[in-house]
């Protein structure tokens, strides 16, 4: 095996601002990498067991105004008459479906604003594809798929509308296939692991500026990370501390969501055995349908 180049770099401590309240950087780390057309084939080729080489047919697709999506992780392109969008998530969102579908409406949109709806003559469009690329530190499978169908108020055996996501966990030891067949999107694992394990033992900036200088000296993400050390730095300091923040502040609202659930409970249960209906309080506690139905009504009741 071909032994990878090992670049040199002078260590320079980095003073940055605090990223807690706001953000100015566009990309993550995974969008500085992938947003090169060569690197996001790459992963393209990756995922599809292709050998696609003219990056020159690869066509990335922006949409303006949309920042209210929150779309700073993703890369959309066209390619090989498909419509893709992958993203980078550290927490999973059992709304990326919804969110996509919105997102992949409005892309279409933009590529068919001159043509005629109405027309005889059937207009072609790129096939959609969705993929999110997991690497948080809550446990997820090695591969799951999100339907939008999950969040229809009635659910249909065939919906008329759905929409599918394909969820990777890319944390170093899952998928290693796909890793293995991704050259950079196994040393972005590494990267992110190596910040973590850092993280443990010394202080945020430190913990980034040593994961950086460490995976130069090993060959990981070297070119990349020698040429935007900056912008690395600052970005995965924001990412981190991003993603250390929302966790914090998901835990606290489930926390929140437990305690009114169960006070919600106590008092569905006391209303039907104060009003003598023993048998719907017994199917409460037994049909997690029924439970379901009492407990939208009684939040309904209770805005």
């Amino acid at each position: 095996m071909k032994e990878k180049k090992t670049i040199e770099t002078q260590t320079t401590r980095l003073k940055l601002p605090e990223t807690n309240v706001q953000r100015n950087y566009k990309d993550t780390i995974f969008r500085m990498i992938f947003r090169e057309k060569k690197n996001l084939l790459s992963l393209y080729n990756a995922l599809n067991d292709t050998v696609y080489t003219d990056v020159d047919s690869l066509e990335i697709t922006t949409l303006e105004n949309a920042v209210y999506m929150n779309y700073k992780n993703d890369i959309s392109f066209v390619f090989d008459f498909e419509l893709l969008l992958y993203e980078h998530q550290s927490t999973c969102n059992p709304n990326m479906p919804l969110r996509d579908l919105i997102y992949v409406t409005r892309v279409l949109q933009n590529r068919i604003k001159d043509k005629n709806l109405y027309s005889k003559s059937l207009i072609r469009i790129p096939a959609p594809r969705f993929v999110v690329f997991y690497n948080g530190t809550d446990f997820q499978p090695e591969q799951q798929i999100l339907y939008l169908s999950d969040a229809f108020e009635k659910k249909q055996n065939e919906p008329s509308l759905e929409l599918s996501v394909t969820v990777y966990n890319i944390n170093l030891g899952h998928n290693q296939e796909l890793l293995e067949a991704c050259c950079l999107l196994k040393e972005y694992a590494q990267y992110v692991a190596q910040v973590r394990t850092y993280a443990e033992k010394m202080p945020l900036q430190e913990t980034v500026e040593d994961a950086v200088d460490y995976c130069i000296r090993n060959g990981i993400l070297a070119d990349f990370l020698a040429k935007n050390r900056a912008e690395v730095i600052a970005v995965s300091i924001f990412e981190y501390d991003e993603e250390k923040h929302m966790k914090s502040e998901r835990k606290e609202w489930l926390e929140i969501g437990r305690n009114e659930g169960i006070k919600a409970g106590f008092d569905i249960l006391k209303t039907l055995l104060d009003a003598g209906k023993s048998e719907e309080a017994k199917r409460a506690l037994s049909d997690s349908d029924y439970r379901e139905q009492l407990c939208q009504k009684y939040f309904s009741e209770h805005k």
